[in-house]
């Protein structure tokens, strides 16, 4: 299975591949996830049907792309049944990334954002096969999606108009960047969270800070980030981070975050 570029391998005397297109440069009007290409040689139509549902199941079957042919090739007892166990909901947290299949011993590369992840993807190819099965792990650490988000939104806030939901020019400005770093994080699901300082009553601070949250998802939106792909939650007054008696304290605290989900 590849993530956004690569190539997923299965040999067992059969060869199978499964890999996503590269995106493309410029952002289409209505942006689309890449597709997921299956593509090589199995030894029977259960086989390939199997590997097929549960592509579909992962990641629907609008990105699949079936490119597979049924050939008499040897293949291990059970193969196509394992093949697709191995093919789980955890695969989708690796970015350019490999997985080989060559007979029993199974092979996966490419990046993923922490150590938790990295064991989680091996457990779930170890627990699917059986232990007649080998799996290295070739997974290494990267920049989490987290950090990006951190690094672009750089301690910056995004400025509203007093008292409403309207963004500034300096806000549209820094919602441009987050929206092409959004853009190529495939299908990360992102929370926009909205705060407020405590001027005022509560409810209408956690009513703004909503509406302000929801105008950034509408923004970057309309700046080719997936509707589904964004949540928006508002907090008002009540998680600040710095101290409300004072103007720059207020200021720190009328802010907008983004979290990876």
């Amino acid at each position: 299975m590849s993530w956004r570029k690569g190539v997923l391998m299965l040999l067992c005397g059969a060869l199978m591949q499964v890999s996503f297109a590269q995106e493309a440069e410029e952002v289409p009007e209505k942006p689309a996830l890449p597709p997921v290409v299956a593509k090589g040689v199995v030894p029977d139509q259960a086989t390939r049907a199997a590997v097929l549902e549960r592509l579909h199941e992962i990641y629907g079957a609008e990105r699949v792309v079936d490119r597979i042919q049924v050939e008499a090739v040897p293949a291990p007892p059970n193969w196509g049944q394992y093949v697709a166990n191995m093919l789980s909901p955890e695969l989708k947290s690796i970015r350019g990334g490999e997985i080989n299949i060559e007979g029993q011993s199974v092979r996966i590369t490419g990046e993923v954002d922490n150590e938790a992840q990295r064991q989680r993807v091996a457990s779930a190819l170890s627990m699917a096969s059986s232990r007649d099965y080998t799996v290295t792990n070739s997974l290494r650490l990267g920049e989490s999606r987290q950090q990006r988000l951190d690094d672009t939104l750089a301690d910056r806030l995004i400025r509203f108009q007093s008292g409403s939901d309207q963004l500034t020019v300096d806000g549209r400005r820094i919602l441009d960047e987050m929206a092409e770093v959004m853009r190529d994080m495939g299908d990360a699901h992102v929370q926009i969270i909205g705060h407020t300082d405590n001027v005022g009553r509560r409810q209408n601070n956690v009513a703004l800070s909503y509406a302000r949250a929801d105008a950034v998802r509408r923004y970057l939106i309309e700046q080719g980030v997936r509707e589904d792909g964004l949540g928006v939650v508002g907090k008002g007054p009540d998680e600040p981070v710095a101290d409300n008696a004072t103007p720059e304290g207020r200021a720190r605290n009328r802010r907008i975050e983004f979290r990876i989900l």
